[in-house]
């Protein structure tokens, strides 16, 4: 139930409670009451007539008495003079707040309460003398108000004398204080009731879920965020409460996003500090050297010169890619986007490395099984720093005399999929799941010849992930690794992409030879599928799936039968 319909019902229940049940009630006590004043004065009444007219009704209780006394006025004058007629009369009228008062001439005979009619003496009427109609008496304001019957007759003796019946209006019938008194203590507990309640019910459906509120309130303030906020009911406080628990699991994740990049941070501190140290110290060690006479031919001075930028150069790429990756994790890299053709670029990423990894004995094989004109929407520039690093990454740590790289490209539906594999010494199982993680090195020791700071793959992965692909990998221990990664194609947003600029030339053949030298890699046809992959290549399936929900391993019974050549020396 909304907020604002329990305030309507609440206002509605404050007004219309009590109002139906004091009339409940008090229409309960009344009736008794009348039914309590008709047992003992012997009158006929109703709910109505005792609260608007309770003089009237005060006129009823002694008009019994008061018709006797006209009756016996009338036939028997003279029973009026005898005194204790006139006591029985009044012994009738006690109980009913009356009495009865005597007056002959202007004395007064007889008076059954002398005090109140020593309030009342001046006031009574003379003889004859008539306000209102004898049966509904004389109201007789002031100090005492009352009802006055009189009834007139002469004395034996032809003395004018008069009999009053006077009625104590100030007192009301004790039935009707009584229920007056019932009245008012029943609208004073059903007020209270009627408060309880909607306390009760107000204190639960809104003041309970805001006490909660202010006590996750300050044990967020004091930094505890180990709790759960529920929300009881489907309204505005329950969606407040749902609102404040989202606050308080987001604040949680970034503390613990904050306390990790902190965590980072140190290693990062750590891990920089114990790669310099190495170079430094080479550099210092090498030019003190120089200094002291140690490298005294020319040949060690040049070797000794030649350490010293070589270390130089290392901490220079260092640097760069410390400062780089601060850049792109900050969001403030620009992504040039355009429509590359996948074939033409790869084959010039490969002849750039080529030469490269021909030094270092490794041979790399590029392995094309997409259609000529297949495009991918990416930057080259940062494309290239994808491709550097990983296979950078792969070069560090083949640990064969033979290195061999194969990089192939396949058209997995509106991606496209990359693999680069090596046959390095692998990557232990435990470790696959962190190797994108920034600063994360399997080296534990962090062997200065490895060299890097662990933030390679962790940048291949920002910059896949900022072109709408995913990247994972693959790897057996002592056999070899690959890294998968997929760019979305060129159909897949054509419309949106209309004015990105093209890159790279697909006017060249798809089967020619490129490169000569110690080295040597193809372009086959996709159509080719006959020939076998060679020279101990090491293939590492993976069931990680692709764009199209398929394994690894299904796509390598695929490509088993492809045409993948190792790279070859001559």
């Amino acid at each position: 139930m909304k907020l604002r319909q329990r305030i309507a019902i609440a206002f509605i229940t404050i007004i219309s409670l009590p109002i139906i049940m004091v009339a409940a009630v008090g229409g309960v006590i009344i009736n008794n009451q009348i039914i309590s004043i008709q047992q003992t004065y012997d009158v006929d009444s109703n709910t109505i007539q005792v609260i608007t007219n309770p003089i009237q009704l005060l006129n009823r209780v002694t008009r019994g008495v008061y018709n006797e006394i006209k009756l016996c006025a009338l036939k028997q004058p003279q029973k009026l003079e005898d005194m204790d007629y006139i006591r029985d009369l009044n012994s009738e009228l006690v109980g009913k707040y009356s009495f009865i008062v005597l007056r002959k001439g202007d004395k007064i005979e007889y008076a059954g309460d002398r005090v109140k009619l020593n309030r009342i003496s001046e006031e009574l009427p003379k003889f004859a003398d008539y306000t209102i109609s004898t049966d509904g008496g004389i109201y007789l304001g002031g100090d005492y108000p009352c009802l006055v019957k009189q009834q007139d007759f002469y004395y034996q003796d032809g003395t004018e004398g008069s009999i009053f019946v006077v009625t104590d209006v100030n007192k009301l019938i004790p039935q009707l204080e009584s229920s007056i008194i019932q009245c008012s203590v029943a609208f004073i507990l059903i007020i209270f009731f009627t408060a309880i309640i909607l306390t009760f019910w107000i204190y639960r459906s809104v003041l309970r879920p805001l006490r909660t509120l202010q006590i996750a309130t300050n044990r967020i303030k004091c930094g505890d965020l180990d709790f759960t906020v529920k929300a009881e009911k489907d309204d505005e406080i329950g969606a407040l409460c749902e609102d404040f628990e989202d606050m308080r699991r987001r604040i949680k994740e970034l503390i613990e996003v904050r306390m990790q990049y902190e965590r980072d941070t140190k290693e990062l501190i750590s891990n920089i500090s114990h790669d310099l140290k190495t170079p430094l110290t080479a550099i210092k060690g090498y030019a003190e050297g120089i200094m002291d006479g140690v490298a005294d031919t020319p040949e060690k001075q040049d070797k000794y010169l030649k350490t010293i930028y070589t270390k130089a150069v290392d901490m220079t790429s260092l640097v760069d890619e410390l400062s780089f990756y601060s850049k792109i994790d900050c969001n403030t890299i620009p992504y040039n986007f355009a429509k590359i053709y996948v074939d033409q670029y790869f084959t010039d990423c490969i002849e750039e490395l080529g030469l490269d990894l021909e030094v270092k004995n490794i041979d790399v094989a590029y392995f094309n099984y997409a259609d000529d004109n297949v495009r991918v929407i990416a930057d080259p520039e940062q494309l290239k720093r994808v491709v550097n690093n990983i296979i950078g990454n792969s070069v560090k740590y083949i640990d064969k005399k033979k290195g061999i790289i194969n990089v192939r490209i396949n058209d997995i539906g509106s991606y496209v999929r990359i693999e680069i594999e090596d046959n390095g010494k692998g990557i232990a199982e435990k470790d696959i799941s962190y190797i994108f993680d920034r600063f994360y090195r399997t080296d534990g020791s962090r062997n200065s010849s490895k060299g890097g700071t662990g933030l390679g793959l962790a940048i291949a992965k920002k910059i896949i992930e900022e072109h709408g692909g995913s990247i994972w990998a693959s790897s057996k221990e002592f056999v070899g690794t690959t890294i998968y990664f997929t760019l979305k194609k060129v159909e897949e947003s054509e419309k949106a992409l209309e004015n990105l600029p093209e890159v790279g030339d697909n006017s060249k053949s798809k089967s020619r030879r490129v490169g000569e030298g110690k080295y040597r890699f193809f372009f086959l046809p996709a159509k080719d599928k006959t020939s076998t992959e060679q020279n101990g290549s090491s293939k590492v399936e993976s069931d990680k799936p692709d764009q199209e929900g398929h394994s690894q391993k299904e796509k390598s019974k695929k490509s088993d039968n492809k045409n993948d050549i190792g790279g070859i020396k001559e």
